[in-house]
């Protein structure tokens, strides 16, 4: 049976896990029927961009009305939305598929987008460990986390954020891969021609890098701590390329990066981005009445001096990034599930997205009190295991500066989490962490690769690291299967939920 199954080719491994993440997320996607917690915002945004062009306001206790399938109750003034469209245009696709009636079409975009996340972790993983098997855990343990199936079931934006993040992670990784090989090619030309080797060339041709400016700017136009992907990213590639430039014996590596390749990777990268993002606002361009979209014609405002020939449009839009900008800054409200960043790793306070008491005989419940309880909180073990691998990989990185795998991964980690640890004050919630959870689990696949040891090892000593590795996985899928109740809002006994509070801030 197993040497049938490692027969497979890699094409049924990974459609296995995508359809397991697939059904994990689809499986009863209508449930339950309210609007839970910030879809109150992104779900009827989503629907009046569809309608308008632009969010507009609601009246006060809309939700309840929208729920009962009064979607058209939207007034025409503007509302002030501080995030981005594209997550919500992504949103509104399942809204106009399956209409604004029904809760799968408020929902369904962010389970496909849930489900495409572990193909492209798959994909990303094969090509960083060269392993059709590793690659199998690292997407299989995300298809099977309660977080990201959480972030897959709800209509909320930072499921997008992660999957364009992730695809312009893998970008950057064929990219790193495709430079290196025309870095050598060029060192062959000189040598043949006797060219002298200098700053090294400009190299121009590089898809993979402009694909990773499109990629990060979609993130960034889903929310902007997008550009945290596109800033961090950048260094790593100007990095790469120093580190490959000293290694081909390129006699001015490093001014040759800074001055030479740094800004045409700069204009491989940041202007695509810029264009994505503000491409994303065409339904507001489109629009006579977005929020701030006439601020420019209105008597004092437009600009004077040297920016006096900046279109009005763009002055009105440029209006109503900086008001956005104004409330993010200063954004401390309480709220009893926040949880700032440096909370995240613990599993301090996840984040309780839904809860529903119900006495016996009400909403179908048949126990003496029951409860459905929708929580972010990721699979303990996984993710307590995947913060020890962060630890091994700084570990591996700082005996073997050469192990570039360890490197990368954890630059997704930074991108993802760091900046948040700048702003302990702001008003910050756990389920931020799915931006950066596909690099803790490509961390935690590192180590089980490396627990499970190389072909050369001992008999023993691979059989040893396959026994450990099965029982971990075996461990974390029936631990995932415990918790999928808390992840899916399921109707449960009271005491049953309970006993999933291991530490005070899940309950």
């Amino acid at each position: 049976m197993t040497a049938r199954l490692a027969r497979l080719p890699e094409w049924a491994w990974l459609a296995a896990v995508t359809v397991l993440a697939a059904v994990l997320r689809l499986w009863n996607l209508g449930s339950p029927r309210a609007l839970v917690f910030d879809e109150t915002y992104y779900v009827k945004d989503a629907w009046t961009l569809l309608q308008l062009g632009y969010e507009s306001r609601w009246p006060e206790g809309a939700d309840e009305g929208f729920v009962a399938g009064d979607v058209d109750a939207f007034l025409d003034e503007a509302s002030f939305v501080v995030h981005p469209p594209l997550g919500k245009w992504l949103i509104a696709l399942g809204l106009g598929a399956f209409g604004a009636e029904d809760p799968v079409g408020w929902r369904v975009s962010m389970a496909v987008v849930g489900t495409l996340a572990v193909a492209v972790l798959w994909l990303v993983a094969r090509i960083l460990f060269r392993s059709p098997l590793l690659a199998t855990i690292a997407a299989g343990l995300l298809a099977v986390d309660g977080h990201a199936i959480v972030m897959s079931r709800i209509a909320l934006l930072d499921n997008a954020l992660m999957l364009f993040a992730l695809l312009g992670f893998l970008f950057v990784l064929l990219d790193r891969r495709q430079s290196r090989e025309r870095l050598e090619r060029w060192m062959l030309r000189c040598e043949k021609h006797g060219r002298p080797l200098d700053w090294g060339p400009a190299l121009w041709a590089r898809p993979w890098l402009v694909a990773a400016g499109l990629a990060f700017g979609l993130a960034t136009a889903v929310k902007w701590s997008g550009l945290y992907f596109l800033a961090v990213f950048a260094i790593y590639t100007l990095v790469v390329d120093a580190l490959a430039r000293r290694r081909a014996g390129v006699p001015f590596w490093f001014s040759g990066t800074a001055l030479k390749q740094a800004p045409v990777s700069f204009l491989l990268t940041v202007p695509i981005a810029a264009v994505i993002y503000l491409a994303s606002w065409a339904g507001w361009f489109a629009s006579d009445d977005g929020y701030h979209r006439r601020w420019a014609l209105e008597a004092g405002n437009a600009w004077q001096g040297p920016l006096a020939w900046v279109p009005l449009d763009l002055q009105s839009w440029w209006h109503y990034q900086v008001s956005a900008y104004n409330f993010h800054v200063g954004l401390d409200a309480e709220h009893g599930w926040a949880s700032p960043a440096y909370e995240w790793l613990p599993l301090l306070r996840p984040t309780a997205l839904y809860r529903l008491y119900s006495e016996q005989g009400e909403n179908g419940c048949s126990f003496a009190r029951c409860e459905q309880f929708i929580s972010t909180l990721p699979n303990p073990l996984l993710w307590y295991l995947a913060v020890g691998a962060l630890g091994f990989l700084v570990w591996r990185l700082l005996r073997h500066p050469r192990s570039w795998r360890a490197g990368l991964i954890l630059t997704g980690v930074i991108a993802g989490y760091a900046p948040w640890l700048l702003y302990p004050s702001r008003t910050m919630f756990q389920f931020y962490a799915i931006a950066f959870e596909p690099y803790m689990i490509l961390a935690l696949t590192f180590a089980l690769g490396a627990v499970l040891g190389r072909p050369w090892d001992s008999e023993f000593r691979r059989g040893t690291g396959i026994r450990v590795v099965i029982v971990v996985l075996a461990l974390v899928v029936l631990l995932s299967a415990y918790f999928y109740s808390i992840w899916t809002g399921m109707l449960v006994p009271e005491p049953f939920t309970r006993s999933h509070y291991w530490l005070p801030g899940w309950r």
